[in-house]
C-alpha cells in the first residue's frame, strides 16, 4: 500500500477524484429477509436504530420495489487517507456545497467515497479536480 496521507493538504492534493460508472440507491429496511437478500449485494451497510441502511446498485433497489428516491453516483477519492486525517471530508463537502451539489460521504479503510446525485456527477468531479489543483498550487 502506498504511503498514507495525514494532513489536509496531502489528502486534498492527492485525492484524484474518480467517478465510478455504477448508479446506486440508498435504502433502509427492518425486514430481516430483505436485509439478508440485500446485504450480499450492498457496497455499504450501516445498522441504525430505524433500520439497516444499505447502498445498493440501483437495479437491485428497483428489482426489490424499494424507493430509489435519488439515484446516486460514487466518486472515489483515490488517495490513501489516514483514518486520523483531518480536513478532507470538510474540504470536499464545502467545495461541493459552494456549488450547490449535495453529497454523502462514506469513509472506508482505503479511500473516501463521495455520493452525489447522478445528474450532478460530472460537475462534482470537476469541482473536486479544481479543489485538488488548488491544494497542489496550480
Amino acid at each position: 500500500m502506498p504511503e498514507v496521507a495525514v494532513s489536509a493538504r496531502e489528502m486534498i492534493s492527492g485525492m484524484t477524484p474518480e467517478a465510478q460508472p455504477e448508479t446506486y440507491a440508498f435504502v433502509s429496511t427492518n425486514d430481516a429477509s430483505l436485509q439478508a437478500l440485500l446485504i450480499s449485494k450492498s457496497i455499504s451497510i450501516f445498522r441504525e436504530k430505524e433500520g439497516t441502511s444499505m447502498i445498493v446498485p440501483i437495479e437491485v433497489a428497483e428489482e426489490n420495489d424499494l424507493n430509489v428516491g435519488q439515484p446516486m453516483r460514487c466518486i472515489t477519492l483515490t488517495v490513501y487517507s489516514s483514518l486520523e486525517g483531518i480536513g478532507l471530508t470538510a474540504a470536499v463537502s464545502a467545495a461541493l456545497a459552494d456549488n450547490a451539489i449535495p453529497c454523502n460521504m462514506v469513509a472506508a479503510f482505503h479511500h473516501d467515497h463521495v455520493f452525489v446525485p447522478e445528474a450532478l456527477c460530472d460537475q462534482a468531479v470537476q469541482v473536486l479536480i479544481e479543489l485538488q489543483d488548488g491544494a497542489r498550487g496550480k
